[in-house]
């Protein structure tokens, strides 16, 4: 079976990483095409390395520019490699502009489509993740659901046919790497963190970073943790571009703020953290798989299941945050950790489903 893989940004490296290695093991053919969508070493070409992911066969160099404008340069772009390399499959993954544009060329080529993280929803319509990850899910043929909770959102959508809750693949790579991560990473030595209680903090998602007034309610409120706890802030290009461009840096005074680290350091980082302050759906899933206290400064997550079991807390930008709750609720710890993500097998489960199929 010949796989064409779609993947731009930096979460969907992470994701593809134990896919591909199981993918290798079944002998499939698998040729990765990277949208260009993160073109930062740091934020791209690293983690190919880091992770044993083998590198793409192109790099179409697409980022920057409007949504639209850019999905529309990866459409015809990627028909155009679609054409030539005649794939049995488009694999895509999760919800970004990549994921749409992968899954709309194959689909007006009649090529199946199997999309990994399958039934997200967040309910709010003005992501513009939102509407990419319901539109790759209504034309995909196979929809790997990570949790019973993205199975069901799809059932209430009258979707049911190829659908697999197959676990998380983010689980997988965690599982995979973090026990090198542990021992090969040296960034809390790097940073002078090992005797010191740290807060991570991380922000790069458009709703919090195109409002000053959301990014400015961030920024104080890691202000303020950074008089109780080290806080650690691995800084976003979007997000020092805006911050610069709008003169906060000052709210940062106190703040460690570092350039954007490899996978292996952020999950070294989060392992040891004494808590996450985070807008990243990875990292609070991430979070939830290491037992680290997360605040997510969202107004809501596809990632329920850690904020029932109280692992995870949802706090709204649009008002001031109170960081004393932060430091007092990181201190309560919940009692009960299930394993909502499945068992660490996603990867073999996608492959051999597959591997099951005549296309």
């Amino acid at each position: 079976m010949k796989i064409l893989t779609i993947l731009g940004a930096r979460p969907q490296l992470i994701k593809a990483a134990p896919v591909s290695i199981s993918f290798a093991k079944k002998e499939f053919e698998e040729l990765i095409l990277h949208t260009g969508q993160h073109y930062d070493n740091r934020m791209s070409d690293v983690f190919f390395k880091e992770l044993g992911l083998p590198m793409p066969y192109k790099n179409l160099g697409i980022s920057g520019g409007t949504h639209g404008e850019m999905t529309s340069r990866m459409l015809i772009r990627i028909e155009e490699e679609l054409i030539e390399k005649k794939p049995d499959l488009v694999l895509v993954y999760g919800d970004t502009n990549s994921t749409l544009a992968g899954a709309l060329a194959a689909a007006k080529l009649n090529i199946p489509i199997a999309h990994v993280e399958a039934g997200l929803r967040s309910f709010n319509s003005k992501m513009p993740e939102e509407i990419n990850r319901i539109l790759a899910d209504r034309v995909s043929s196979f929809l790997f659901c990570p949790t019973q909770v993205a199975v069901d959102n799809l059932k209430s959508e009258g979707i049911v046919d190829g659908v697999s809750n197959v676990g998380d693949v983010m689980f997988d790579a965690a599982l995979l790497m973090s026990k090198r991560a542990e021992n090969s990473s040296s960034i809390t030595e790097k940073l002078e963190l090992d005797s010191k209680p740290y807060i991570l903090a991380t922000i790069h998602r458009a709703e919090n970073t195109d409002s000053i007034s959301r990014l400015s309610n961030i920024l104080s409120v890691l202000s303020d943790l950074s008089k109780e706890k080290v806080v650690v802030f691995p800084i976003h290009p979007r997000t020092s571009k805006v911050i610069k461009e709008h003169k906060l840096e000052h709210f940062l005074s106190e703040v460690t703020v570092i350039e954007p680290v490899s996978y292996l350091e952020i999950l070294k980082l989060q392992s040891c953290a004494y808590a996450i302050v985070t807008d990243s759906g990875g990292m609070q899933k991430e979070a939830y798989f290491n037992k680290t206290p997360c605040f997510t400064l969202r107004d809501e997550t596809e990632w329920v299941e850690t904020v029932d079991c109280g692992w995870n807390s949802l706090m709204s930008p649009e008002y001031e945050i109170d960081s004393n709750q932060i430091i007092k609720k990181a201190q309560q710890l919940p009692s009960k950790w299930v394993s909502y993500y499945g068992d660490g097998n996603a990867s073999q489960e996608i492959t051999r489903i597959l591997a099951s199929l005549t296309l």
